[in-house]
């Protein structure tokens, strides 16, 4: 079944209940209604004549559910549909990201974020600001692993994102021509008649390891794959701080001939991002990327039951006051 119901308060449905108990109580055993006296009443009272205790509890009760059904609304309830689609204008995009051990240095020592921390900061932004566009992730270091597959759920995708940590797979090695080959598996079977892959690495494949760079350009631009690449650091090479020397010199050095050399073969464009604030003009200038319009399957789709629940309240509001309209009363 794709689709069920539920409360994005649940709290305050349950919640409810407890608090519509207690002022039912409350109405039943405590209050006291103002009560008036007619001629007729005695009359009654010797016939032994009494309105029957269902015209007292009816009313009664239809309150209680009005009022509760204004608690069920406050709760926001909604249908959701885990495997529906949306026709929506934009690209698929693979992000690729570098996770391996350099990725902990910095490169502005006035601010000593790590590589890793403004790259997942700078994504997050990015994707934000892609609201039609579905985006997936693979990371790698050592090994590449596909964290989210194309989505246009932006919620779940960017809290992945923010959980990633250094050390979630292993950091000592760098294996950007499969981590670009497990990207391409994914936009091969996308609708989008745009695929874009921004890759963004620190470093140069690790000799053993990782396929040869070319295999991976011949596979993307087999499956008209734009690769954006994105080299964070310098030639020289980013600062780490050692807990007995302070801030010392970390030997890694940006291999940008082949991030160059991947990006133009593939109709892309090569981006040096030297210092932090380096990376969000970069993103913004790879947001301009062009747009087309196709359906795509959503993660979830969340449906504000509002008017279904405003007309149950609506409905129950009219037979109270249809019900108390006529004349109740007891001796």
């Amino acid at each position: 079944m794709n689709s069920f119901f539920w409360f994005k308060h649940p709290w305050i449905a349950i919640g409810g209940i407890f608090f519509v108990i207690f002022l039912a109580l409350i109405r039943w055993f405590w209050y006291k209604p103002i009560m008036l006296s007619y001629s007729l009443t005695s009359a009654l009272k010797k016939t032994e004549q009494k309105t029957s205790i269902i015209f007292k509890v009816v009313p009664f009760l239809l309150r209680a559910a009005l009022l509760y059904s204004l608690v069920l609304f406050l709760a926001r309830p909604q249908l959701v549909n885990v495997k529906s689609k949306v026709q929506t204008e934009g690209i698929d995009i693979m992000m690729v990201l570098d996770a391996s051990g350099s990725m902990q240095c910095f490169d502005d020592v006035r601010d000593r974020r790590s590589r890793f921390e403004v790259a997942k900061k700078e994504a997050i932004s990015f994707i934000e600001q892609r609201e039609n566009d579905q985006i997936g992730l693979v990371i790698f270091g050592k090994d590449a692993i596909s964290r989210c597959p194309l989505t246009l759920d932006k919620h779940i995708l960017t809290e992945i994102i923010d959980k990633l940590e250094l050390g979630m797979i292993d950091p000592d090695g760098t294996v950007l021509s499969i981590a670009i080959c497990m990207a391409a598996k994914r936009l091969k079977n996308a609708k989008a008649k745009s695929k874009v892959m921004i890759v963004l690495t620190d470093g140069e494949p690790t000799l053993g390891l990782d396929l040869q760079p070319q295999l991976a350009i011949n596979l993307v631009k087999k499956l008209g794959i734009k690769v954006y690449t994105i080299g964070i650091g310098n030639e020289q090479g980013g600062f780490w701080h050692d807990p007995l020397f302070g801030i010392r010199p970390m030997g890694f050095r940006l291999n940008t001939a082949l991030l160059q050399e991947i990006a133009g073969n593939t109709g892309g464009q090569f981006y040096l991002a030297e210092k932090p604030e380096d990376m969000k003009r970069i993103y913004n200038t790879i947001n301009q990327l062009e747009k087309t319009e196709y359906e795509a399957p959503i993660f979830t789709q969340y449906t504000d039951l509002v008017l279904p629940f405003a007309l149950m309240a609506l409905g129950i509001f009219l037979i109270e006051l249809l019900v108390t309209s006529f004349v109740w009363f007891s001796i």
